[in-house]
């Protein structure tokens, strides 16, 4: 029985999608669940399985293509076993072209590559399982397959049949032009549209860690071994966003028009960094989880986005953002807000910095913290006071407890 597969439901927000990749060909037997295609959106890359055992019969839209919702992308036919391959000629019978042509590239490490990396590797005839990758748990990157590419090409050109020497362009350096993905060209526009549409400013503070760092030396082995995680610093940064946007709702707020909207809800989007871009999957009601709940939240986010398992519910709504940019050493930054929200914090490393208490010159744990925020709504009495909040919590954890 033949089986339409069609293009997901899409959410209003997202007007399409782009066959990013075909993971299985017509004829190709294919297991209940398993990837066919990659659909690529301004947002995430959307998988769609099969739906029965069977054969892919037909494909509708090659790769780059644009679809839309519930569109139908390929024929499947259900229970279908894939043809035999056909039988190999003698090898006598081979013509001088047919030997010379190269054997395809095994697949390797291909599932884990993004789209394209994927179309480097189809298009140089690379096997990614003989690549070393850089990027993040030791995954390919493109610009991994790129370098080995160069790295290969001389070796096979001292091999080939000698030809008229061409003199390179004197002063020639090599480029490259690759079209924005889908998801980047998206960030593009969303960080152009907070830079034109809001007026942003940006207030600093800098917040001692060392209350918190005694915290989890002492309770963080007890707390994975009771919750199976780690205790971290976003936690602590959730939590004291959250019950200070309690205290400041506008921060909380955002612009429609000439209203303003306070949500009575803190859903807290957390910057998570990708090979394909920043993305910021949303903690639900942070009013209401511990700091467990909010650490496995995060945990789960993390992996899904390596592994590009984000789906459209993740990413959608938020009412403000945490962006830790310390993770990659940042000392101190401007965050750009994340429309509609009005409000970022910006978290950066932590450094030993000489501080006065009581009189005394020590060493403490410091973190610079920024707060950009839309000035059309939020004054900066109210923004100062939402961040010096936020290091009174910090510095007084037990306050956050005590929701005070």
């Amino acid at each position: 029985m033949s089986i339409e597969v069609k293009v997901p439901v899409l959410p209003e927000s997202v007007s399409d999608a782009t066959i990013a990749t075909w993971h299985k060909q017509v004829g190709e037997a294919v297991k209940r669940d398993e990837n066919l295609v990659d659909l690529e959106t301004d947002k995430v890359v959307l998988e769609v399985p099969a739906p029965v055992d069977g054969v892919l019969k037909e494909i509708l839209f090659k790769e780059g293509d644009t679809v839309n919702s519930q569109q139908v992308i390929a024929i499947f036919e259900e229970g279908a076993v894939a043809a035999a391959s056909p039988a190999a000629a003698p090898a006598e019978a081979a013509t001088p072209a047919a030997a010379a042509t190269p054997a395809p590239a095994a697949t390797g490490k291909l599932d884990e590559l993004s789209p394209a990396g994927r179309r480097v590797a189809a298009e140089e005839g690379i096997d990614p399982a003989k690549v070393a990758g850089t990027g993040r748990d030791g995954r390919v990157t493109k610009e991994d397959l790129v370098n080995y590419g160069k790295q290969g090409a001389a070796p096979a050109a001292a091999a080939a049949p000698a030809k008229a020497a061409v003199a390179p362009t004197p002063g020639a350096r090599p480029e490259e032009r690759v079209p924005m993905t889908r998801i980047r060209a998206r960030i593009a526009e969303r960080l152009m549209q907070a830079k034109n549409s809001t007026a942003m400013l940006t207030s600093f503070n800098e917040v001692n860690l060392a209350e918190v760092s005694k915290l989890r030396k002492s309770l963080g082995e007890q707390f994975q071994k009771e919750y199976g995680v780690k205790l971290g610093f976003m936690s602590f940064f959730v939590k004291a966003a959250a019950e200070a946007l309690k205290r400041y709702p506008v921060i909380n707020a955002s612009v429609d028009g000439n209203d303003i909207i306070y949500h009575g809800y803190q859903d807290i989007s957390i910057a998570v960094s990708t090979d394909k871009g920043l993305v910021t999957p949303v903690l639900r009601d942070t009013q209401n989880l511990s700091f467990a709940e909010i650490e496995q939240g995060i945990v789960d986010y993390a992996k899904k986005a390596r592994d590009g398992k984000l789906g459209l519910d993740d990413l959608q709504g938020g009412t403000f953002t945490i962006t830790n940019g310390g993770t990659f050493g940042s000392l101190l930054s401007t965050p750009i807000i994340n429309p509609p929200q009005s409000a970022i914090l910006g978290m950066h490393t932590i450094k030993e910095r000489p501080v006065v208490e009581n009189g005394q010159i020590v060493a403490a744990p410091m973190m610079y913290l920024a707060l950009s925020y839309d000035h059309r709504i939020i004054d900066g009495r109210d923004a100062v006071l939402f961040l010096v909040d936020i290091k009174n919590q910090l510095e007084n954890p037990q306050r956050m407890l005590l929701g005070l």
